[in-house]
């Protein structure tokens, strides 16, 4: 068999998207089938909307003194649950047990060929799936669109929500509301089918880390690209563009005075996210996802609320200095007053 040289791998493993060589390999699948997750997957099989679906998800339990609280992590749309593995680990520690699922249409979890997308809906399954494992008022944390979706399961199930953490959600802002013409889905699905992994790492770099990259970011890049990629391609590309869709067109910035649960605003102010930016007029898109102005409103319209910023980090400080993120994390959890 003839060699090839390192250079030839890595050209040839370009032209299917991947941005490094070991992490295409393993995981070139629309389903995540090859990728590792840190810690077990399960599946919770349920019926909505009259289909057979399964949530993957992760359980693990406190591997410290067990304070009998739950923390449920809410992943991104550009993310998924394996994401958090440098959450998970610390609150378990700390006395935690944590639940992590991969929404619908997402990830390890089933995508749907039709499905009416909505925060609402992503919230009752996610309600569903914690009921299945008897867990009940439990502290919610969510990230990017995950922070949105976890605002909406406090709004629909306040009486089943302890506490409710958002780490640099998307949703601050009314996108549309300021101006962001709309797009179809099938428009937004004409993107996603472009997506690949030189197009992801480029956005992610510019967007979430303020222009600074690690190889170690990498490897999250290969995760989603992947999804692209292979069985289940389609459909996970058309999920994609249905969560785009609910993200615009379904904002939750309006009712942050109902959340009557404590609420944690952890947020890296490098962050720019903002939806639709690329599509407004330049004078709209300038006035777009300045994070350190949007939280401080958010705090100010959020009844029994306490920001955390970290100045220097972008959209994933979670991911990007892991060991600050989670000591504010925990010690913002530990000043929570006692379950209800």
């Amino acid at each position: 068999m003839l060699k090839r040289s390192a250079a030839a791998v890595v050209a040839a493993l370009a032209l299917l998207g991947c941005s490094a060589p070991l992490g295409c390999a393993a995981y070139a699948d629309g389903m995540l089938s090859d990728f590792q997750y840190p810690h077990a997957v399960e599946r919770y099989a349920f019926t909505s909307q009259g289909q057979a679906l399964e949530m993957a998800y992760m359980d693990i339990a406190p591997t410290g003194a067990g304070n009998g609280k739950t923390v449920v992590l809410f992943h991104g749309k550009n993310f998924c649950g394996a994401t958090w593995e440098g959450v998970i680990g610390p609150l378990a520690k700390a006395g935690y047990r944590v639940i992590v699922p991969d929404q619908i249409g997402f990830c390890k979890s089933t995508k749907p060929e039709t499905y009416q997308m909505s925060f609402h809906q992503l919230a009752a399954n996610t309600h569903a799936l914690l009921a299945s494992r008897s867990i009940v008022n439990p502290i919610l944390v969510g990230h990017s669109m995950g922070g949105m979706v976890a605002t909406r399961y406090a709004l629909s199930f306040p009486e089943d929500t302890a506490a409710l953490a958002l780490v640099n959600p998307i949703g601050l802002e009314d996108w549309s509301a300021k101006g962001v013409p709309g797009r179809t889905v099938d428009e937004l699905l004409a993107t996603e089918r472009k997506a690949d992994a030189a197009r992801i790492k480029a956005y992610q770099q510019k967007t979430y880390y303020d222009g600074r990259w690690r190889p170690e970011f990498d490897r999250w890049v290969d995760m989603l690209a992947s999804t692209y990629r292979g069985a289940s391609a389609d459909l996970a590309a058309l999920s994609q563009a249905r969560a785009s869709d609910m993200i615009f067109t379904q904002p939750v910035v309006h009712e942050f005075p109902r959340l009557k649960m404590p609420v944690v605003l952890l947020i890296g102010d490098r962050d720019t996210t903002a939806i639709g930016k690329d599509r407004a007029a330049p004078e709209i898109a300038a006035k777009l996802g300045h994070y350190p102005d949007l939280a401080r409103e958010a705090a100010k319209r959020i009844p029994n609320t306490k920001l955390i910023s970290f100045p220097d980090l972008g959209h994933a400080p979670q991911i990007e200095r892991p060991d600050e993120f989670n000591a504010a994390l925990l010690n913002a959890l530990a000043q929570l007053p006692a379950a209800r």
